[in-house]
């Protein structure tokens, strides 16, 4: 319960703010189908529309909120609207959306079990529940950080500190410096994230493994460039899903190269690690289980809020070395590994009660299903695009991803530029195969056929002008 203003403090009786933000989320959510996508205003106009000078004394709560989604709104994107196929953003199913907000009304730190015992169960039991789903290793640890990149982080990290350690150097005491150098190698495809993870982590740039066309590394090459490496601290990082192509790395045979060179696997699977939850596209990812660390984003195919990221580390172990460290005043259990013990901070929101609302409202049915629509979205999509003239599919639609080209560079931008003005979808312009193209990423949940027939006509639209 919010307090009502007294003597410049905030007091005790006031709920208008909290009614006034559900009044605002609810119209916005019942916008999102006849909205347009792109936003209506600048970042430069919401800043005026905010108010940019900090007030000498205290508002009221409601009236603050009121101000805010006013200001804000028009400034939005539609990112929720079963239209919006930029980046690689999921919308919020609404269990998660829901649970979302009691985590912020229950204010609990989930890092440590006696903090908050009822964050640590959730943590345990949705752990527990994404093994099961992804097909990973029942022993293995997950964390929950706040993306993609924070879970490439965590798990690299945790190949980085044991593929040193078997080396006989340990970074918790003697840190990077002149320490045995450490060899990391990646498709030529890759995530950025990956890369900057390994920055953040000390590594330096990787070196690259030759990809096809499709973004996959070449096991043969992989293999190759291994060869003679037994014995030296090396770290092989596959892909799960290609951010343009949707693309899976081939498990089997490069996780048996770096096997046979002694390498840490990591497994960057933001979008696409969830294709084993469905049996349709379970033999993507068949193989990635024999990796020791994975990386996902419950935000992207599973729609859940923001803060979402997943780490999972066969080895506990080596996850705690990486990512604990202790204080007199943390009261702990010695006999569990404590949340905040599997990820880079202490204090974190419990970020696992939406994944749980999530998983428990789907139900495993329902997650196959979730993962099954989106794929026939984005297939629908690449027919029906396949079907206006002059369009390029540059891609096997194999998963949730969809390259198109319109012949030049110059053409495909102005096709861009067309649909963005248009405002009835959204396609993010980007650059792969050495050419401009339109990428369109299905990831929401509430996309549905006349989304995509809508989207449909607005290309055929861009394309006719």
């Amino acid at each position: 319960m919010l307090h009502g203003l007294s003597d410049g403090v905030v007091g005790v009786d006031d709920q208008r703010g909290p009614e006034v933000a559900a009044a605002r989320a609810r119209a916005w959510l019942e916008s999102l189908p006849r909205r347009r996508v792109p936003a209506a205003a600048t970042t430069e106009q919401v800043r005026v529309a905010l108010g940019e000078t900090l007030p000498d004394g205290p508002a009221d709560p409601a009236e603050v909120v009121e101000l805010l989604a006013a200001a804000a709104e028009p400034g939005l994107v539609a990112t929720p609207s079963g239209r919006f196929y930029g980046f690689v953003i999921g919308g919020t199913l609404p269990a998660a959306l829901a649970a979302d907000w009691l985590v912020s009304a229950w204010d609990q730190n989930a890092a440590l079990r006696a903090a908050s015992p009822a964050g640590a169960a959730v943590d345990e039991i949705v752990s527990a529940w994404l093994l099961d789903l992804l097909g990973l290793p029942p022993d293995s640890a997950a964390g929950f950080v706040t993306g993609g990149t924070m879970a490439n982080f965590a798990g690299l990290a945790a190949g980085r500190d044991a593929v040193l350690a078997r080396a006989g150097w340990d970074v918790g005491d003697r840190g990077l410096t002149g320490a045995p150098a450490v060899r990391v190698l990646v498709g030529a495809d890759r995530h950025d994230s990956v890369d900057v993870a390994l920055r953040y982590l000390g590594l330096g740039a990787p070196e690259v493994v030759p990809a096809d066309r499709q973004g996959r590394i070449s096991s043969d090459a992989l293999d190759a460039a291994l060869e003679g490496a037994a014995g030296r601290p090396t770290i092989v990082s596959l892909q799960a899903g290609n951010v343009h192509s949707g693309g899976f790395d081939p498990f089997p045979e490069s996780i048996a190269a770096a096997r046979r060179a002694g390498a840490w696997v990591h497994v960057d699977g933001a979008f696409g690690l969830w294709a084993a939850a469905s049996p349709r596209t379970r033999a993507l990812v068949a193989g990635a289980e024999a990796a020791d660390s994975w990386a996902t984003d419950a935000h992207k195919t599973l729609n859940v809020p923001y803060d979402s990221g997943i780490v999972v580390v066969g080895d506990p172990a080596a996850l705690r070395t990486a990512m604990s460290y202790h204080g007199e005043y943390l009261i702990t259990d010695a006999a569990h590994l404590e949340p905040y013990e599997r990820v880079p901070e202490t204090s974190r929101r419990a970020r696992a009660v939406p994944v749980w609302a999530a998983l428990r409202s789907l139900g495993r049915s329902g997650i196959a299903d979730l993962v099954d629509r989106l794929c026939r979205n984005a297939t629908a999509l690449a027919d029906g695009a396949r079907a206006l003239p002059g369009v390029e599919v540059l891609n096997d639609v194999v998963f949730t991803q969809v390259c198109l080209a319109f012949g030049t560079d110059e053409r495909t931008r102005e096709i861009g530029r067309r649909l963005m003005a248009d405002g009835t979808v959204w396609m993010s312009g980007s650059r792969w195969l050495d050419r401009e193209v339109l990428r369109i990423s299905v990831s929401n949940w509430s996309t549905d056929d006349d989304d995509v027939a809508r989207s449909l006509d607005a290309l055929a639209r861009a394309v006719a002008r």
